[in-house]
């Protein structure tokens, strides 16, 4: 595989994501569904978390973690509050809504077999997505 092909697949899969994922989004800021989702899955490692912090672990530009905290607060799905060691940063703790239950629920499965030939081809690819994801999530600085 070069790096053409893994950028392709990596798309691919980005796709079937987003339509395994409930179609209802939340609130009207800029941030994307893959940016909310993946500030979510952040927290729920990581509560308590400064926006900065957020973006070191994720990957994302800090704008666009602080965007994706704000459609969240908005949805009430985090709250915020200063970080008594420095008032200026604000740390976000997530509050699990039922939009967020809602959305972990949803299994890929029924997705990947749309687009895969028979249930042993499913199993194959179910399980390198979850070899993947054990070695390739990111986790930031303390992986």
């Amino acid at each position: 595989m070069n790096g053409i092909e893994l950028f392709v697949l990596g798309r691919t899969l980005m796709k079937l994501g987003e339509r395994a994922l409930p179609a209802e989004g939340v609130g009207d800021h800029a941030a994307s569904t893959r940016t909310v989702l993946i500030v979510v899955n952040d927290l729920r490692d990581h509560p308590g978390s400064a926006v900065g912090e957020i973006a070191v672990r994720t990957g994302l530009p800090q704008s666009a973690v602080s965007a994706a905290v704000a459609r969240l607060r908005e949805a009430g799905a985090v709250v915020t509050e200063p970080d008594p060691r420095d008032r200026r940063r604000s740390l976000v703790h997530p509050r699990v809504s039922e939009r967020v239950q809602e959305v972990r629920a949803v299994s890929v499965d029924a997705t990947l077999a749309e687009v895969l030939p028979d249930d042993t081809a499913l199993a194959e690819v179910r399980s390198a997505l979850e070899t993947l994801a054990r070695h390739l999530t990111p986790r930031g600085p303390d992986r």
